[in-house]
Order: C-alpha cells, then structure tokens, then sequence
C-alpha cells in the first residue's frame, strides 16, 4: 500500500490592524529613553517609559483634534 501525504493548511496572513487599538501602541523607545537618562548620571524607574508614552499619545491625541477641528488631513508642528 502506498502511504498518503498529508495535506498542510494554508495559514493566512493576519491582517494589519488599523486605527482604533491605541491603548497598547509605543510610541516611545524605551532604551533610548533610558540611555538619554542615563546620560546625566540618574537611574530610571521602570515605570516611566510607560508613563511617557502615555503623555506622547496624550500630546498626538490632542493634535489629531486640533488638525480635524481645522479641517485638515495632515497634522503639522503647530498642531502639537
């Protein structure tokens, strides 16, 4: 008796999400911020990468406002 191969599923690629999961999005490097730190001679917390993060997409949030309140579709400097 010949032995059957098996047939392998095909996986699908997973999709890139977009938009609305901003909750767990860095946009903070955390080594760089801890390098810039360490740079004047002080230790950093652990939780303060995650706390500028938070502040950053805070400060993009309000920007995003501002540019859609302006009618626009590109958020520039000023909106910061």
């Amino acid at each position: 008796m010949a032995a059957r191969k098996k047939k392998t599923a095909k996986k699908k690629a997973a999709k890139a999400s977009r938009g609305k999961k901003v909750a767990n999005l860095n946009v903070v490097v955390g080594s760089k911020v801890k390098e810039a730190i360490k740079s004047h001679g002080v230790r950093c917390s652990g939780e303060l990468v995650e706390a500028l993060n938070g502040h950053v997409l805070g400060i993009l949030s309000g920007a995003v406002a501002r540019c859609k309140a302006n009618n626009r579709g590109t958020v520039r400097p000023q909106d910061l």
